[in-house]
């Protein structure tokens, strides 16, 4: 779903054959697969033993700690990019100081996030893992899309604004229950299942989908997210 979102970044830094990029939070790796694509050097780290599986699977290098191991071998890359791990993330302030750890001098950090929620026709669905979380710590996924957000993580680590933008990235599945196992998938429900219980958290997105299912079956919502470049100064 979010593949707009990486091509705009790639596209925007070149990313090539003189890149190294790294994934924080890669999940299956498809954002490193790209960017391999365009012949760049990728490794990704990813904390999820069986997103790092399927990651393994498509030949990437994924390790599941912060610090570099023998499966990803450069200690500092030229890009580092965080698409998938702020929204919900317990500290970002700190994932974004080991993302700059991890980046070369003159390199880049990519911070990414949710956009407006009157702009993500998600929001409302999204809103049934609070709901459904209880009185547990489940962190709103939009909590980084007010303006000035992802700018107010860079100062404390020296990071310094190099550029942004927002890029359409609509969800859409071929069918309910697809949509159902896509937006668990997310983690983003996993407060709500532990509270909840799985299956009454799947019945109720089922009933937040309505809204956006298709007369063919299928299920879309148009959602825009928001990145931000930042540079390690040299």
């Amino acid at each position: 779903m979010l593949v707009p979102l990486y091509e705009a970044v790639y596209d925007r830094l070149e990313v090539g054959p003189a890149s190294s990029v790294l994934g924080l939070g890669c999940r299956s790796g498809l954002a490193l697969l790209l960017a391999a694509g365009r012949g760049a050097q990728v490794a990704g780290q990813e904390p999820r033993e069986e997103l790092r599986e399927l990651a393994r699977g498509r030949r990437l290098r994924v390790c599941a700690g912060a610090r570099p191991t023998a499966a990803v071998p450069r200690s500092a890359h030229s890009l580092v990019t965080v698409f998938d791990q702020l929204p919900g993330a317990a500290e970002p302030g700190r994932v974004v100081a080991e993302a700059a750890r991890l980046t070369l001098p003159g390199g880049h950090v990519v911070l990414a996030a949710w956009g407006p929620p009157e702009r993500c026709e998600s929001a409302s669905v999204l809103d049934a893992a609070r709901r459904m979380a209880g009185r547990t710590t489940a962190r709103d996924p939009f909590e980084l899309s007010a303006p000035g957000a992802l700018e107010d993580l860079l100062a404390p680590i020296g990071l310094r604004p190099a550029g942004s933008g927002r890029v359409g990235c609509p969800f859409a599945y071929p069918d309910l229950d697809s949509a159902v196992r896509g937006l668990l998938s997310t983690g983003l429900f996993e407060a709500a299942e532990e509270f909840s219980g799985a299956p009454l958290v799947a019945k109720e997105l089922e009933e937040a989908l309505q809204p956006y299912l298709r007369p063919d079956g299928s299920v879309r919502m148009e959602n825009v997210f928001r990145y931000l470049i930042a540079e390690r100064p040299r």
